[in-house]
């Protein structure tokens, strides 16, 4: 029992930077309160004994605002950040190392008793604050969830889940980018600068426009040149400060889509 506690606060000192000690993570983090209450729930609704399973976990919710049914599953190394506002149903599995914001909710869509409802989630899975995870699915390993998405389907490993509803983005780029994130630790709220495949098709358009316009101007500064060179022998002339004019402001458009 003292290992595992001794691995939760460790967790929690790895994955937030607030955490100066133990002793702080111990008696002020009502995250990790709420996975310990949790865990003498579960223990009593696994032993027949419901109604105690039920008090247990409604003393946890009044004390640290997080609700788990106590028939839920927890692994080990799981991490409530902040806590407040989260609900977690009967059926839901939550697996080893999962991150899980204030204001998630792993809810069920189905009315049948008995029934698998809840999300299952693999292992080191990230739920951004305020998302919702509706259904008997399963979230793949290393997945992330954005905030506030409404997830009604499975995610893959290692994907992440934007919007409402929920899209999935699971790109070569993506799984680069994370491999290096998680040597720097994991994505906070389980958003990345990158995440939303709107804005990654806008920058497309807008690097893309850019770098015609940079051509398009090395072709007049190029045909200009020649003008030059030849003395108008031709008779061409060229409007020299056109390609000046005429300028994309890639940048601006940039910082309207959040790059």
């Amino acid at each position: 029992m003292f290992a595992r506690l001794h691995s939760d606060i460790q967790c929690i000192l790895d994955r937030d930077p607030a955490a100066r000690s133990a002793w702080e993570v111990l008696t002020c983090y009502p995250g990790l309160h709420a996975v310990v209450l949790h865990r003498w729930a579960h223990a009593c609704w696994r032993a027949g004994f419901k109604w105690l399973g039920r008090f247990i976990s409604n003393f946890s919710r009044w004390i640290t605002g997080i609700e788990i049914h106590p028939g839920a599953t927890l692994g080990e190394r799981v991490f409530f950040d902040h806590g407040m506002g989260i609900v977690i149903g009967e059926t839901a599995e939550i697996g080893d190392g999962c991150t899980i914001y204030h204001g998630v909710t792993l809810g069920g869509t189905s009315l049948y008793k008995g029934a698998k409802r809840h999300p299952t989630l693999g292992k080191d899975v990230v739920v951004g604050a305020g998302a919702k995870v509706l259904g008997g699915f399963t979230v793949g390993d290393g997945a992330k969830v954005g905030s506030n998405a409404v997830v009604t389907k499975p995610v893959p490993a290692g994907a992440t889940a934007v919007g409402n509803p929920a899209r999935i983005i699971q790109e070569d780029q993506d799984v680069q980018r994370e491999a290096v994130a998680s040597k720097m630790g994991f994505s906070a709220y389980g958003v990345t600068q990158n995440d939303d495949p709107l804005s990654q098709a806008m920058r497309g358009l807008i690097d893309n426009a850019a770098s015609q316009e940079h051509q398009i101007a090395l072709l007049w500064q190029a045909l200009e040149k020649m003008n030059a060179q030849q003395g108008n022998a031709q008779g061409i002339q060229m409007p020299g400060d056109a390609a000046k004019r005429e300028t994309f402001e890639a940048e601006k458009l940039n910082q309207l889509v959040g790059k």
